[in-house]
């Protein structure tokens, strides 16, 4: 598409800086990784899927460190945990929470886009996937991985399997017009369902699963718009009588906003959705309720949110990988012709 938009090529040197022999960093104090908090899976996970979707050989070492910690952290049962501490013990019980849901969805990826990881990740994608989770979000995130597993492989069983049980989980769209989401207030990631719905209806060929996302995400979509510009649901989420702008702000609302209208462009075209990805660019680069850019542009960096007056200058490993994602997800669409 031919954007005036002019979207800058993401930049990897705060994530490498974030990134350790042990894992990546989930915290910072400005661009300085707080190393006591240790390491965290929903991070790496995300970093994996960044760094798949790149291609070359430049990032190939942040490729087999991401994924040898995804491996590490699953139990021999499939499930996952998400902490390790310094030391390179896990602090947690391993579960099928949105930790498992990402892991999978990066081993998807893996398995996708990058052939030298493919074999590795699909054993530890079949055992995984085998499991269910009764969390709408972590069923999403793995649904994503299975709609790309089945992209390079359309018969694998487990894969299709998932994406079955996980449409039954997120759920149909209520019949209230004013609030049809499925949940009773906006949480966080909220786009990643409807993204689920029009990864599962692309992959099993159910055009009415298509379209419950692709009007979720429209729904979704005009809700966050406050005068041209994005106005993420905040942390502490929006509901139907909630009047915006909400703060703060979280740049992984503006992610799963960018992947699932990249999504809902590749899978219907139409104009909309485009704009939507622009839109959530653009958030970062300044367009947002507070005229603020969430990019820093001399290593790459996202900061970690914004306040009603100001941002949150640290620069954290789930806020950076927010602002990655979006870059590759709008300079992905820059060359395909908008209907």
């Amino acid at each position: 598409m031919s954007s005036p938009l002019e979207v800058p090529a993401p930049v990897f040197t705060h994530l490498r800086r974030l990134t350790d022999a042990g894992g990546l960093y989930e915290h910072a104090q400005g661009v300085t990784p707080r190393r006591e908090h240790g390491y965290c899976l929903d991070d790496v996970a995300r970093a994996l899927v960044v760094t798949c979707r790149e291609p070359g050989f430049e990032l190939d070492d942040l490729r087999e460190q991401y994924l040898g910690f995804v491996l590490a952290a699953q139990q021999p049962d499939g499930r996952f945990h998400n902490r390790r501490d310094i030391t390179l013990n896990w602090t947690d019980t391993a579960s099928v929470e949105d930790c498992w849901g990402r892991a999978l969805w990066s081993l998807g990826t893996a398995v996708a886009e990058a052939p030298r990881l493919r074999d590795r990740a699909l054993v530890a994608f079949d055992r995984g996937a085998r499991l269910r989770s009764p969390h709408r979000r972590a069923m999403a995130y793995a649904a994503l991985g299975a709609a790309e597993v089945l992209a390079v492989q359309p018969g694998h069983t487990v894969a299709r399997a998932l994406l079955v049980a996980a449409a039954s989980t997120i759920g149909r769209p209520l019949l209230d017009k004013a609030w049809p989401w499925p949940e009773p207030r906006l949480s966080y990631a909220n786009a990643v369902l409807p993204e689920a719905l029009l990864a599962v209806g692309a992959a099993l060929d159910a055009p009415s699963l298509v379209a419950d996302g692709l009007g979720l995400l429209g729904w979704l979509l005009d809700r966050q718009l406050r005068d041209g510009h994005l106005s993420v649901v905040p942390v502490a989420g929006h509901g139907p009588g909630d009047a915006g702008p909400g703060f703060d702000q979280q740049p992984i609302e503006a992610a799963a906003l960018a992947e699932a209208c990249a999504r809902a462009y590749l899978i219907a075209g139409r104009r909309r959705w485009a704009e939507g990805v622009e839109l959530a660019a653009s958030w970062f680069l300044g367009a947002n309720d507070v005229g603020i850019p969430l990019l820093d542009p001399a290593g790459g960096g996202g900061f970690d949110g914004l306040h009603r007056d100001r941002r949150n200058d640290n620069q954290g490993a789930e806020s950076t990988l927010a602002l990655l994602s979006t870059l590759q997800r709008a300079r992905s669409l820059s060359a395909v012709s908008v209907r």
